[in-house]
C-alpha cells in the first residue's frame, strides 16, 4: 500500500512538471511568432 503512494505521488509530480514544460513550450512559441511572424523562425 505504501508503495502505491509513493507512486502515485511522483506521477503527480511529474504530470505538473511536463504541464510546465508545455506552457514554457507554448510562451516560447507565441515569442518566436510575435518577434519573427514565424511559426517556426528560420523555416519558410
Amino acid at each position: 500500500m505504501k508503495e502505491t503512494k509513493t507512486l502515485e505521488k511522483e506521477k503527480i509530480v511529474a504530470e505538473k512538471l511536463n504541464g510546465r514544460f508545455a506552457m514554457i513550450g507554448f510562451i516560447a512559441l507565441v515569442g518566436a511568432y510575435l518577434t519573427t511572424g514565424q511559426i517556426i523562425p528560420g523555416i519558410v
